[in-house]
């Protein structure tokens, strides 16, 4: 009986090459791969057409999805080609790692712990402050204790990953560079493990363990002990031929002198929890290092070209130069044949001096860098992100193990054309369409559930409340344990979003949170929880009695109101609670309106500017009377915070409510020599409205400022340049220039009342149709 150990790194072209190269000559009878047993199950998968790295087999207990863990696999995966291999020679093959079943519930042990330390550190820290503000120490107060779960503190480069011993011994600056260059990027060689096993397992002995939490080291210990007893139990089957594939870092610990009886005293009462498996797609990105990812690659695009040359034979640094070059063109960078022949020159001769028997990426990206992008960073980030990381998605069969929720929405995905990508792309829907806004209502509807594939824009074309939303596309592989984590609402995107909804509407307690949620199931189009949120959304205003948050849910309401038709949503389920809400606000809005200092004024300032809009969007006769004498009667109180004052006189004064008279007299009332310049100026501010464009466009209220600036005595001018000058402070200084230039034209006419325009109504006509139809009105 031979069982034979294959020490891998973990998504390494070289490794598994020279896998497939040994298995073929070993011709195992078994195959123990480290891998969570659970997914054993899905291992019939792996041979199917649909089935396209990078992929991963993701395993969470149903009862809590939270609790989850990925296992990735690209085509240049070790594992994956070991899993491969075992299939098409029906080989039997099993995982050896620790069972999640023991591992998931080790990591809910420790959350709890966590937790725990946590509360009780709190505890103890308020216990501290209480007895610093009382001068006596708690009777009953535990003292605080440091968490065992801590991140340790950073430890030395060699510390942190012992391949540095090997690399700094031979020369290299890290283990990344040296394992590339020895294994990754050489060729193929089936004596590859051998020394593998001997640098791995002196390299354990000889130098410390690397530095984990406590947690982290006892579950490694399980780990290593669980696949000792899995290749005992294989051995007593009498095969004839075992291979072991595992990470190299555990050879030592595989084949060191532990007992069966040790190891199964280690394992037993290990707690359980129930884990189901599946596969999805990933990402490189998500497989790089850069993401996270414990076991990750800085360069899985380049590890993939490595791949691909390995198994068609083409020279890897003309072809990835040739790649550099096409991704350069599309941008319409200049890239011609003859920078390509010097960067591979170059390329070689880097090489060379290096002692190394062919370009690796480092020559490749220095080559680059020197002749290609001529040291620009930015063409070099991008070559990165495209190229070296790869924006590859996975693909898995239709038919694998999943959650309904799941299947729901590859059936929409597929009958609305949205596939599903890994590179980030822009949307532009016109809602009249038929297709375009039933696809945007499946991301509504998505966003509802958490699953955030697009976001909208809030600027530009989707800002303008009309027929256009623009999204940004991205597809995130954990999307798909978010999928399975909504399926606890219902089995398909509609009716989970309702129920999750539902469930929300009573929790959440802010109006303005609310109000906003209405907007969002109006969009998604869902009756039945549109209508649970505008119930929630009329309980709670009838019960609050705070102005702000009344003011912060008219404009959400506001928006489906006046754009509902447009989106073919029903804008009378909030027509109601819209018309209750101002008639609300508008009552407290004058108390609210006092009593402020100007942190407070400033912010109630937004609300009812946002407000003012919601109402004007309204434009229902009997609610904008009621706003504008709530208005009128903060701009007349004298309680009330003088922005909060100088705001709403604008606000009436823009309306027409006001005239020049009354404008004027609170103009001469505010500034006067006898205000208190801080009050003055903050009246002017609001009144102005940080707005210079109305100033210099608005005849009415250039005049008024110009005639009350030329009625002040020297003195008085003196006294309030500096509070103009805060007010103008708030303006750009092209806006400052126009100002100027507009005042030193002098006093301008008044404009004369023009005459009734005279034009051609049936020519005019001819119109409407046009603009009922860009506006979604009928006739």
């Amino acid at each position: 009986m031979t069982v034979r150990y294959f020490g891998i790194r973990h998504h390494g072209p070289g490794c598994a090459r020279s896998l497939l190269r040994a298995l073929q000559a070993f011709a195992p009878e078994l195959v123990l791969v480290e891998g969570p047993p659970e997914g054993e199950a899905l291992l019939p998968w792996v041979l199917s057409p649909g089935m396209t790295p990078p992929v991963a087999l993701l395993s969470h207990c149903p009862d809590e999805p939270r609790l989850a863990v990925y296992h990735p696999f690209a085509s240049f995966s070790p594992e994956w080609q070991a899993l491969r291999w075992a299939a098409q020679q029906a080989v039997p093959l099993r995982f050896i790692d620790l069972p999640l079943v023991h591992g998931l519930a080790l990591e809910k042990a420790r959350q709890e712990a966590a937790a725990q330390a946590a509360a009780e550190a709190e505890a103890a820290a308020t216990a501290a402050e209480a007895q610093d503000d009382d001068g006596e120490a708690p009777t009953d107060a535990a003292p605080a204790t440091a968490d065992a779960e801590a991140t340790p503190p950073p430890m030395s480069a060699d510390a942190r990953d012992p391949l540095d011993w090997l690399a700094h011994a031979a020369g290299y600056s890290d283990g990344e560079a040296w394992w590339n260059h020895m294994v990754e990027e050489r060729g193929d060689g089936e004596d590859l493990f051998a020394a593998i096993n001997e640098a791995m397992t002196t390299l354990r002995a000889e130098t410390p363990e690397p530095r984990r939490s406590e947690h982290e080291q006892h579950r490694e210990t399980l780990r290593e002990a669980h696949m000792r007893q899995c290749v005992r139990a294989a051995e007593k089957e009498g095969h004839a031929r075992i291979a072991v594939v595992c990470g190299a870092w555990h050879l030592g610990g595989l084949q060191g002198p532990a007992t069966a009886k040790a190891d199964a005293a280690l394992l037993k009462g290990l707690p359980k929890l129930k884990v189901q498996s599946t596969w999805v797609p990933w990402t490189y990105r998500h497989l790089a290092a850069a993401s996270g990812y414990g076991a990750g690659v800085h360069a899985p695009g380049w590890y993939e070209h490595l791949w691909q040359c390995a198994e068609s034979g083409a020279p890897r640094a003309v072809g990835w130069l040739s790649r550099v070059a096409r991704l350069m063109r599309e941008r319409d960078l200049d890239c011609s044949s003859a920078h390509l022949i010097e960067a591979a020159r170059l390329a070689d001769a880097l090489a060379a001096m290096r002692e190394r028997p062919a370009p690796g990426l480092d020559e490749l990206h220095e080559a680059c860098r020197t002749v290609l992008t001529m040291g620009d960073e930015a063409v070099l980030r991008f070559i990165h992100t495209d190229l070296v990381v790869g924006d590859r998605l996975g693909a898995v069969p239709p038919d694998v193990p999943t959650v309904p929720l799941q299947r729901d929405l590859e059936q929409a995905q597929k009958s609305l054309r949205l596939k599903p990508e890994a590179t980030q792309k822009t949307l532009d829907l016109d809602l009249r369409n038929t297709n375009d806004l039933a696809r945007s209502q499946l991301l509504h509807r998505l966003n509802l559930l958490g699953v955030d594939w697009g976001s909208v824009a809030k600027v530009g074309r989707s800002s303008r409340g009309t027929f256009h939303e623009l999204w940004t596309l991205q597809w995130q592989p954990e999307f798909a344990l978010a999928l399975i984590e909504a399926s606890q609402w219902g089995q398909t995107v509609p009716q989970a979003a309702t129920a999750c909804v539902v469930d929300r509407c009573q929790r959440v307690q802010r109006l303005e949170e609310l109000s906003a949620l209405v907007d969002q199931v109006l969009l998604a189009q869902l009756p039945d929880a549109t209508s649970a949120a505008a119930a929630a959304l009329e309980a709670r205003a009838a019960l609050t009695g705070d102005t702000q948050q009344l003011l912060a849910a008219l404009a959400p309401l506001a928006n489906v109101y006046r754009y509902g038709n447009v989106r073919q949503t029903d804008a009378a389920l909030v027509s109601h609670v819209l018309d209750s809400l101002i008639v609300r606000a508008a009552i407290s809005l004058p108390l609210a309106c006092s009593a402020l200092d100007d942190a407070a004024a400033d912010s109630l300032r937004n609300k009812l500017l946002g407000a003012h809009a919601a109402v004007g969007l309204r434009d229902g006769e009997e609610q904008t009377r009621s706003w504008q004498q709530a208005l009128a009667q903060v701009g007349r109180s004298v309680g009330a915070h003088h922005l909060l004052q100088g705001v709403a006189t604008r606000l009436l004064l823009d309306a027409g409510v006001w005239g020049s008279a009354e404008v004027a007299q609170a103009i001469s009332l505010h500034l006067s020599t006898g205000a208190e310049p801080a009050q003055a100026a903050a009246w002017l501010d609001g009144f102005l409205n940080r707005n210079a464009v109305v100033l210099l466009h608005d005849a009415t209220v250039w005049q008024l400022v110009d005639d009350w600036l030329a009625t002040l005595s020297d003195e008085h001018f003196v006294r309030v340049l500096p509070l103009v000058r805060r007010s103008f402070s708030a303006f750009e200084s092209s806006e400052r220039r126009d100002l100027a230039q507009r005042a030193a034209q002098g006093a301008q006419p008044q404009a004369v009342a023009a005459t009734a325009p005279s034009w051609d109504e049936a020519r005019a006509e001819l119109a409407l149709p046009l603009l009922r139809q860009l506006l979604g009105v009928s006739a």
